[in-house]
């Protein structure tokens, strides 16, 4: 049996296992891959940037030429499973980059990629605490805010490749309404990623921390760093709600780095949450912690390659 190869991109980094077909991981590797600082008009060079890294990341783990497949999870929109990136709110050079036809060109390999929290939603769905569900909706608090969402047990994607852009719902529309990376105001991710939980502290304290760092300054006591970790679970609450309103989804999994700060933001997620919901769903929306760590981007991301592997 040949293994296969998953990667999970994220705000900075970028994390690649190889598999083997019983889900051993037999290597594993992370590298720097900030996207999001690459700087140049140009929407080629974008295009080899992205390639060349991923592809330098890759080499090492393609000796002896037993890949089937690679499977990755990337920041953007993708056009149903094509493989085709739309656009990427990160990099805004790129426009319908056929990311799998390259980078498959590259390296000789099938290769699948699709949005990265979707492909968290995914690997909740098959190895985590969605194990057994048929709708999910997963939430990922990491450099960004992102959602993927399963329904009647498949990935939705939208018909445009952009459907549970969770992170930029509006949820503050005052004239304080803080700004986003994606142009709007007042969205989720403006007040619950990580990033906007160390933002948020410095803001108030004049004290620069990562949002681990805001954590451990909350559970020391820290007052001002308990506000804006309890200000980011109302704000996911409120968003949840909104969200649950529309699809009457009863399960969420949340996972990503912020989830460390759980017993700080969870209550008043839950709390916001069922105020804003309608009474008949008061009390039965299950919010649940990923258990695969930060694994479950990766997870998805195999997932995606076992379905186009070789027979």
């Amino acid at each position: 049996m040949t293994d296969i190869l998953a990667a999970d991109i994220g705000g900075t980094h970028l994390r690649l296992v190889r598999i083997q077909a019983n889900g051993t991981i037999t290597s594993q590797t992370k590298v720097q891959a900030d996207f999001s600082r690459f700087i140049s008009d140009s929407r080629t060079a974008a295009e080899t940037h992205i390639l060349d890294t991923i592809v330098h990341a890759c080499e090492p783990m393609l000796a002896g030429n037993s890949i089937a497949a690679f499977g990755i999870g990337f920041p953007g929109f993708f056009i149903g499973d094509s493989g085709i990136l739309a656009a990427s709110p990160n990099l805004p050079q790129l426009h319908n980059f056929a990311l799998s036809e390259q980078l498959g060109k590259r390296l000789g390999i099938k290769v699948a990629a699709q949005n990265d929290a979707l492909c968290a939603a995914i690997g909740e769905l098959h190895c985590g605490v969605g194990q057994g569900v048929r709708n999910l909706l997963h939430i990922t608090l990491g450099t960004g805010v992102g959602g993927g969402l399963i329904l009647d047990g498949r990935p939705y994607t939208g018909e445009n490749g952009m459907a549970m852009e969770f992170g930029h719902l509006r949820i503050a529309y005052d004239g304080q309404a803080r700004f986003c990376g994606c142009g709007g105001t007042g969205c989720v991710e403006a007040y619950a990623s990580a990033t906007a939980v160390a933002d948020r502290y410095r803001e108030k304290s004049g004290v620069t921390l990562d949002s681990a760092g805001v954590h451990a300054a909350a559970v020391n006591g820290d007052e001002r760093a308990v506000q804006v970790i309890d200000d980011a679970g109302l704000y996911l609450g409120r968003a949840l709600a909104e969200t649950i309103k529309l699809m009457d989804i009863k399960i969420v999994s949340i996972s990503g780095g912020l989830t460390g700060a759980w017993d700080i933001f969870y209550p008043s997620l839950i709390q916001e949450m069922d105020a804003q919901l309608i009474n008949p769903l008061k009390g039965r929306i299950k919010v649940l912690r990923s258990s695969l760590n930060d694994r479950g981007g990766l997870l998805g991301a195999a997932e995606l390659a076992r379905r186009i592997q070789q027979p």
